[in-house]
């Protein structure tokens, strides 16, 4: 069987202990999908130079960021990692180099979503580091070099948010999106609907590119996601919406 792809536009920390229509959709879309024998994360924050895999039979619960309530920082996401499945990526992104970490674990843009969507925290789960020194084309070719854990039951998420503007941020805004926002998200959703490659990896030439994306990290993990799509697979969109003026919170499923 071929397993779907995911990317989950996570939005605050928060969303790992609340209950609202993006956590009901993260749930909702794990308990359609079968168990997977494993799962790969590309999360906007491990960022960092370099290419790297969590290969750690026992990754921590990292709690990277501050200011939040004491129940934030009381989660633990304790699924267990595998150093074989991080081997296999390691494999399949040749000739790029991926360096086996055991040092990294499950970082907010990991657990703040697995909470939800793999709630048992039984099933390995792997994270794999974006390199903050490629252009956006790499992490699409490097994204689509892992195709084949599809066939092998392996679950890719990618986790960050399609317009992720923290300085722009207006929290008396609520679920409303500044007008240049809400633009830059729908050209991505047709985008990702055509499956237009170009389109997708070229964002900073769209209208509004350089306010919805000011720093690639929170993107990127969306280009891993959109280049596994086959010929023929569907783009469904689980929940969208913009907070706080300046956050995208469009997540989808391909297949």
């Amino acid at each position: 069987m071929t397993m779907p792809v995911l990317f989950l536009g996570h939005g605050s920390p928060m969303n790992a202990v609340e209950r609202n229509r993006y956590s009901d959709a993260w749930r909702t879309a794990g308990e359609a999908i079968e168990r997977p024998a494993g799962v790969v994360v590309v999360s906007a924050h491990w960022y960092r130079s370099g290419a790297a895999v969590t290969a750690n039979e026992n990754p921590r619960t990292i709690h990277d960021f501050y200011g939040f309530p004491p129940e934030l920082y009381a989660v633990r996401y304790p699924a267990p990692g595998s150093p074989e499945l991080a081997k296999r990526v390691a494999a399949l992104a040749a000739p790029v180099v991926v360096d086996l970490d055991a040092a990294w674990g499950f970082d907010h843009g990991a657990w703040s979503v697995l909470v939800h969507l793999l709630p048992a925290a039984e099933v390995p789960v792997i994270q794999l580091a974006i390199d903050a020194r490629q252009p956006a084309a790499f992490h699409w070719n490097l994204g689509a070099a892992l195709s084949p854990l599809r066939d092998e039951r392996v679950l890719i998420v990618g986790s960050g948010n399609v317009v992720h503007n923290l300085s722009l941020v207006d929290f008396g805004a609520g679920s409303s999106g500044y007008d240049w926002a809400v633009r830059f998200d729908e050209v991505m959703r047709a985008a990702l609907n055509a499956g237009d490659r170009e389109a997708l990896v070229e964002y900073r030439r769209h209208p509004g590119g350089t306010l919805a994306v000011p720093t690639p990290d929170h993107y990127l993990p969306l280009l891993y996601a959109a280049a596994l799509r086959r010929p023929g697979e569907s783009v469904a969109t689980l929940v969208d919406g913009m907070e706080a003026g300046s956050l995208s919170m469009r997540s989808i499923r391909i297949g």
